[in-house]
């Protein structure tokens, strides 16, 4: 029987998934003790039970249904030259892992969704064991059922390199704490991860004399994701291209535009997770109701990171097809190249 870890000493999150890559269910167990204060001697997984919204859960997983399978990517199929046919075909990841922050059955919604409607075959969750049976019973009407209660970076390792219990995931998506994204970016070599999001960022944009009620409302709202969470106030006046390289220099997860100047910016804001636009457009609307994906990239990412959409649960085949005598016209350029680097193999090749 394992018995929970105590320590003394800093543990870091490389740590962490190395010993759950080396030694499995054991070590994930461990560790879930010493952080959860779990009890059990095996993974468990989530029990659903308690009431949740039940309209509220269907009304947005059918919001993000529908936006995100108008993102369906075209497969593509052309013949490039006389004899010469390619084609860029798409086809959904046959597994992926989702991490869901404690009780943040809205981000379960945002990840599982866009998996079933691009085609994924397994789904797997993992969440922490508090506020785990909100999770669990959200994925039961989604129609998932392999939901874990374990949180953390084990949570992470277990989904990207598998244990006893848990067969590995081809990519990892969803947003946590600081341990969490470190977790992702240490398993990114080896196992696909969505972007790291987290913690929560916004920028609000305004100009002078708008409600300050409604700025302190947006920042307060983003603030209780935790005490990490980030705001920004951009004040806009008549220099609308000084209040644009502000706003772009935060490269923010959310940004928020609100008076007529700072929304004229909304068409030319590039650095930013998501940018809803006007009075009526709260950044949390988008984070339950919209149906537009809520896991967006954080700290500067968004300079060369978009938020998460159908495409993430897919990925792109390329097929060749060359004739004898399309393979002819491409044979002095395969020769001259092969030769120019020193390739007599691929050389050969040409002429068949």
């Amino acid at each position: 029987m394992s018995t929970p870890v105590k320590t003394d000493r800093a543990i870091t999150i490389e740590e962490i998934v190395s010993d759950v890559r080396e030694r499995g269910d054991e070590a994930l167990v461990e560790w879930s003790k010493l952080f959860d204060a779990t009890t059990s001697d095996k993974p468990e997984r989530a029990v659903a039970y308690g009431d949740i919204p039940t309209a509220a859960v269907l009304a947005a997983a059918e919001a993000v249904r529908t936006w995100h399978a108008a993102q369906r990517p075209a497969d593509l199929m052309m013949e490039v030259s006389p004899g010469v046919t390619l084609e860029r075909r798409w086809t959904p990841l046959r597994s992926i892992g989702i991490y869901v922050p404690r009780g943040l059955v809205s981000s379960l919604i945002m990840s599982a969704v866009p998996a079933q409607v691009a085609g994924v075959e397994r789904i797997v969750v993992c969440t922490p064991p508090n506020g785990s049976a909100a999770v669990a019973a959200t994925a039961a009407l989604l129609g998932i059922d392999e939901v874990w209660a374990i949180g953390g970076a084990q949570a992470i390792a277990a989904m990207a390199y598998g244990t006893e219990s848990i067969a590995p995931v081809d990519k990892i998506f969803g947003p946590g704490s600081g341990a969490v994204n470190s977790a992702k970016l240490i398993v990114s070599r080896d196992v696909a991860i969505d972007l790291p999001a987290g913690p929560s960022e916004i920028v609000v944009a305004a100009d002078a004399g708008v409600d300050e009620a409604i700025i302190a409302q947006e920042i307060a709202a983003q603030m209780e994701h935790g005490p990490d969470s980030r705001g920004f106030v951009v004040r806009v006046g008549d220099d609308l291209e000084s209040a644009l390289a502000e706003v772009e220099g935060y490269a923010a997860e959310h940004v928020f535009l609100l008076g007529e100047r700072a929304e004229s910016l909304a068409p030319r804001i590039r650095n930013a997770g998501a940018v809803f636009v006007g009075l009526y457009s709260p950044v949390p609307a988008g984070d339950y109701a919209t149906g537009g994906n809520h896991v967006l990239p954080t700290g500067g990412w968004a300079k060369s990171t978009g938020g998460l959409g159908l495409e993430g649960f897919m990925k792109t085949v390329t097929v060749q097809r060359v004739t004898k005598e399309g393979l002819e016209r491409l044979a002095p350029t395969i020769e001259a190249l092969a030769e120019l680097e020193g390739m007599t193999a691929h050389k050969a090749t040409a002429r068949r």
